[in-house]
C-alpha cells in the first residue's frame, strides 16, 4: 500500500558535521555566527542562551534597528552592506527582515555640512549610494522638518530598519534547519579548558563539549571571558530611547514606517517611525556606565519589575534637554508627550570597533562582541569564514581582538574610553584627532626632552608621538608653504615644512620607539623566520632585510624589517600585536619570541650630515663601505650601547640608533649636544609621513592589508619565490593585477586631501580610493597613494574632497630620489 506525502514519518535531522561549536548567546550576532558557520558546512553547532527565546533580553531585544552603512571603516561598510543584503532576503511569517526606508542625515551648521560631505565621499569610496541634498529635499523627504536651521543633509537611500528579533530568529530557524541545535534557559557558569585549550561550555543544566567557543554574549561577554581567562575590553553603557503617542500627522499610517531613518546629530538624537508614533534616541545625556558583572538575569529582572535585562528605567532628567531639541526640529511633537521610554544597554570599546577572532590565551576561544545590528551579519560573516577559511575575506585588523596593547587593557582604560567613544558617537572627529583621556599613558624616554622643545603630541597606541616642534617655529618664517582650509588644518603647523627640509638639507633627530620591537631566538630561530617571511632571511649575521609576512592565501599580515644580529638571534620591526599573536601560533619549539618594545627605545637620525653626527661619537667604521645600506652594526654612541640599522624611511642616509630604555635620554642628549653644529633639529611624525610618502614607502594597516597581495601594493621585491614560505602557493608573480596601489600627484600645488578619499578615473563613479596621503614639501605636491584599476602614468583622475573633484595625476614611483643615491652614500 503506498503513502500519502502526509503520512511520510519526517526527514532525519542532518547529520553534524564539522568541530563541535558552542555559542554563547542567541542574539543578532550569535543567531548569524550560527546561520554563517552551517551554511559552510560547520554543523555541529549548539547555541546556548540564558534568556527565552525569540527575545532572550539582551541589546537585540529592544535594539531600535536603524542600519546606517556609511562609516569611516571601511570594514564596517562592508559589515553593514552585507547585513543590509542578507536581511533583505530574510523573511519572518512572511515579511521582510529589512525596510529600505533610506536614511536621512541633517546638517544645522556648517562645520555638520562639510562632514556630510566627507561621508559621502567615504559613501563613494566604499560602494554605498548617497547623496547631499538641499533642505529643501530634506522637507520632501521628512514634511514633518523645521527645516529653517536645517543647511541640507545627506540621502542614502539603500539604508534603512532591520527587524532585529526577526532576523535573529530566521537566521536560526535557517541553522536549525541544517542540524544546529539552539538551547535557551542554559544559563552558562564556566568554561572548560585543557593544555590550553577549550574543551566545553558548563552550564546550569549540563555541560557541553567543545572545539570551539565563540563569545557572542554582548554586554555580558566581560563575564563569559572572565570565566576563560581572557580580558574582553568592552564597556557596556545606557542609551536612551523614547516613543511618543500617537500623531495626528501620521494618523491611520498602514506601514511601520515610510520615511527615511532621520539622524540630527548636531544634538546626538535620531528619529524612526513606529506607524504612528515617533520613536527617539539620545547620546546627548551624560554617560551611563553599567557593570555587566552586575547585569541581572532574565527572571531577576523581570521579577524587580523591569522588561528585559538590557532596560534599565528612563531618566527623565537626562532626557529634559534632548526634548526639547526634538521639538524645535520636529513641531508635530510640540503637541505631544512621550508614551514610554527606557535606558538601553549596549557596548562599546575603547576605540569603537568590535572585538573579533581568537584568543592567544585560550585557543579556540573566540570573541564576536561589541557588535551592533547594523554589522551583525557581516561582523558574522567574518568571524565564521577565520573560524572554517583561516581568514575573513575583508580586512579585520580594525576589529582584531589582538590590536588592544596591555597598557589598554585595564578596566578603568577601558571604562573611561568606552564612557568617551558614547560622547563622540555623532560628533565631528578628525582622522588624527587623539583621545583628551587617560594622557599620557605611553612615553619614550625622550619625553621631557620634547616638551621642551614644545612638541605637539599625538596619540598612537597608547604612545604619545611628537607631531612637530614648535622649537623649530622660525625655521618655517619664510617658507612657501600653501594655505590649508579649516580641516586639513586641524593637528597640522607648517612647521613640519621645516623639520622635512632640515632632514632633506641637514640632520634630523626622529623618535621611533613607538614602532613595535620583536626579539627572536633560539637554534630554531632561521628556518622558522624563514618559513613564516617572504623574503631571503638566510644572509650571514649583520644583515637587514625587508620582509613580508602573508596569510595562506597570500594576503599581506604585515611587513616587517629584520636584522639578524647573530646566527640565532634576530629583532623584527613589526607593526601591531597582532604580528606578535600570530608568530607565537606558529613557532616551533625552541624559538622564543619576546615584544621588547616596553624595555627599548629608538632615535632616527636621518639627513645628509646624519655622518657627520654620528661617526664622532663611536669608534666603529659607520663609513658606506664599513656600515652599508641594510645592515646592523653592535655599536658604542658615547658612553651608550646601541644596535644601529642602517635603513632609512625618509629616504635619506642615517640609521635607528636602538638602546634600552634606561639609556635612551642619555643617548638623546649625546645626539643633540653633538648635533648642535651641524644644525640638528627633532622632527615630528608629520614631516616623517611626508617624506616616506615622497619615497613610496608602504604603512602596513593604511595602504597595504591582508586583501592585498605583494604584486598589487608594489612589494613583489620583497618576495623570493626559491624557498617555500607560508601564502606562497597562493602567490603568481605572472598575473596581471586587477588593481594597483598607485601614486598620484595633485595637480594644483595647494590642494590637500587626507586619505580614503574616492578616486574615479573618468569622471563617473568612484574607481577607487587613497589610502594616505600628505604634502609632499619637496615635490611641492600632494602625494596621494589610492587603489585603482592599473593606470599609466600621466593618467588624469580626480579625487573628491568634501564635495569638490579635485585633478589630480599618475605618477611614476619612486617619485623622489629613484636611483637611490641619497641613502646609499
Amino acid at each position: 500500500m503506498s503513502r500519502t506525502p502526509e503520512s511520510l514519518p519526517p526527514a532525519p535531522a542532518p547529520r553534524p558535521s564539522g568541530p563541535q561549536v558552542v555559542v554563547i548567546g542567541a542574539g543578532i550576532v550569535g543567531c548569524a555566527l550560527a546561520d554563517e558557520l552551517t551554511a559552510r558546512g560547520w554543523t555541529d553547532v549548539t547555541v546556548l542562551e540564558q534568556g527565552p527565546l525569540p527575545a532572550p533580553g539582551g541589546s537585540t531585544s529592544h535594539a531600535p534597528g536603524l542600519v546606517f552603512q556609511t562609516n569611516p571603516s571601511r570594514t564596517l561598510t562592508a559589515f553593514a552592506r552585507y547585513t543590509v543584503e542578507k536581511f533583505d532576503s530574510l523573511r519572518e511569517d512572511g515579511v521582510p527582515c529589512f525596510r529600505p526606508v533610506g536614511g536621512l542625515e541633517l546638517a544645522t551648521t556648517p562645520e555638520r555640512l562639510a562632514e556630510l560631505h566627507r561621508r559621502a565621499g567615504y559613501a563613494a569610496a566604499w560602494g554605498v549610494r548617497g547623496e547631499v541634498v538641499s533642505a529643501a529635499r530634506c522637507k520632501e523627504l521628512w514634511p514633518l522638518l523645521d527645516t529653517s536651521a536645517v543647511l541640507g543633509g545627506f540621502h542614502t537611500p539603500d539604508d534603512g530598519l532591520a527587524r532585529a528579533v526577526p532576523a535573529a530568529r530566521a537566521q536560526l530557524e535557517r541553522a536549525r534547519g541544517r542540524g544546529a541545535r539552539v538551547l535557551d534557559r542554559h544559563t552558562v557558569t564556566g568554561i572548560e579548558r585543557a593544555d590550553g585549550r577549550v574543551t566545553g561550555v558548563v552550564t546550569d543544566r549540563g555541560v557541553f563539549p567543545a572545539d570551539h567557543v565563540v563569545s557572542a554574549a554582548g554586554f555580558w561577554g566581560p563575564v563569559v571571558g572572565r570565566m576563560a581567562g581572557v580580558d574582553v575590553p568592552l564597556q557596556p553603557l545606557a542609551h536612551q530611547y523614547a516613543r511618543t503617542r500617537p500623531l495626528p500627522e501620521l494618523a491611520g499610517a498602514a506601514e511601520e514606517a515610510v520615511r527615511p531613518v532621520l539622524r540630527f546629530q548636531d544634538r546626538d538624537l535620531y528619529f524612526r517611525e513606529h506607524h504612528d508614533r515617533i520613536g527617539i534616541g539620545s547620546y546627548a545625556h551624560r554617560p551611563l556606565p553599567v557593570d555587566p558583572f552586575a547585569v541581572p538575569g532574565y527572571d531577576e529582572a523581570r521579577a524587580g519589575g523591569r522588561e528585559m535585562p538590557s532596560s534599565y528605567p528612563f531618566t527623565a532628567a537626562d532626557w529634559a534637554p534632548s526634548w526639547e531639541d526634538c521639538r524645535r526640529l520636529l513641531p508635530a511633537l510640540r503637541a505631544t508627550e512621550i508614551e514610554e521610554g527606557f535606558n538601553g544597554v549596549f557596548s562599546f570599546t575603547p576605540d569603537g570597533m568590535p572585538v573579533l577572532g581568537p584568543s592567544r590565551a585560550l585557543r579556540g576561544f573566540w570573541l564576536a562582541e561589541a557588535v551592533w545590528v547594523t554589522h551583525s551579519a557581516g561582523a558574522a560573516k567574518a568571524v565564521a569564514e577565520w573560524m572554517v577559511h583561516g581568514r575573513a575575506s575583508v580586512d579585520l585588523h580594525e576589529c582584531d581582538l589582538t590590536r588592544f596593547e596591555d597598557a589598554q587593557r585595564s578596566p578603568s582604560y577601558v571604562a573611561e574610553r568606552g564612557a568617551r567613544q558614547f560622547v563622540e558617537v555623532y560628533d565631528v572627529l578628525h582622522p588624527l584627532q587623539p583621545m583628551e583621556q587617560p594622557r599620557p599613558l605611553r612615553v619614550s624616554p625622550f619625553h621631557a626632552r620634547q616638551r621642551e622643545l614644545g612638541a605637539y603630541f599625538l596619540e598612537g597606541g597608547g604612545w604619545e608621538r611628537p607631531h612637530w616642534y614648535e622649537a623649530n617655529a622660525p625655521l618655517a618664517e619664510g617658507l612657501d608653504v600653501p594655505a590649508r582650509d579649516a580641516w586639513s588644518a586641524r593637528y597640522w603647523s607648517p612647521v613640519a615644512a621645516a623639520e622635512a627640509k632640515a632632514a632633506r638639507e641637514r640632520v634630523a633627530l626622529y623618535d621611533m620607539t613607538p614602532l613595535r620591537r620583536l626579539e627572536v631566538t633560539g637554534p630554531g630561530a632561521l628556518g622558522f623566520l624563514d618559513r613564516m617571511t617572504t623574503n631571503n632571511l638566510r644572509k650571514r649575521p649583520g644583515a637587514v632585510t625587508y620582509t613580508l609576512l602573508l596569510d595562506e592565501a597570500g594576503g599581506i599580515r604585515s611587513d616587517l624589517t629584520v636584522a639578524r644580529l647573530g646566527p640565532d638571534h634576530f629583532q623584527l620591526g613589526a607593526n601591531s600585536p597582532a604580528d606578535l599573536d600570530w608568530l607565537l601560533a606558529h613557532a616551533p619549539g625552541g624559538v622564543t619570541i619576546r615584544d621588547v618594545t616596553a624595555g627599548t627605545c629608538c632615535v632616527g637620525v636621518w639627513g645628509p650630515l646624519a655622518r657627520d653626527l654620528v661617526q664622532p661619537l663611536t669608534h666603529e667604521d659607520f663609513s658606506h663601505e664599513g656600515f652599508g645600506y641594510f645592515r646592523a652594526k653592535r655599536a658604542y654612541v658615547g658612553h651608550v650601547p646601541v644596535t644601529a640599522l642602517r635603513v632609512s624611511y625618509v629616504g635619506e642616509l642615517g640609521w635607528e640608533l636602538y638602546t634600552t630604555a634606561d639609556l635612551g635620554l642619555r643617548l638623546w642628549d649625546t645626539l643633540w649636544e653633538a648635533g648642535r653644529a651641524h644644525g640638528v633639529i627633532a622632527a615630528g611624525r608629520s614631516a616623517f609621513n611626508s617624506l616616506r610618502l615622497e619615497k613610496g614607502y608602504r604603512a602596513w594597516g593604511v595602504d597595504m592589508t591582508d586583501e592585498h597581495d605583494p604584486y598589487e601594493a608594489g612589494l613583489g621585491f620583497a618576495v623570493r619565490m626559491d624557498h617555500e614560505f607560508v601564502g606562497r602557493s597562493a602567490l603568481d608573480p605572472s598575473a596581471v593585477p586587477e588593481r594597483k596601489l598607485t601614486p598620484l600627484l595633485l595637480d594644483d600645488p595647494a590642494a590637500v586631501v587626507l586619505g580614503k578619499e574616492p578616486v574615479s578615473v573618468g569622471g563617473g563613479a568612484a574607481d577607487g580610493y587613497v589610502t594616505s596621503a600628505s604634502y609632499g614639501y619637496t615635490l611641492g605636491r600632494c602625494v596621494a597613494y589610492a587603489w585603482l584599476p592599473p593606470l599609466p602614468a600621466g593618467t588624469g583622475v580626480h579625487i573628491a574632497y568634501f564635495g569638490d573633484r579635485l585633478p589630480a595625476t599618475v605618477a611614476e614611483e619612486p617619485l623622489f630620489d629613484p636611483k637611490m643615491t641619497r641613502i646609499r652614500r
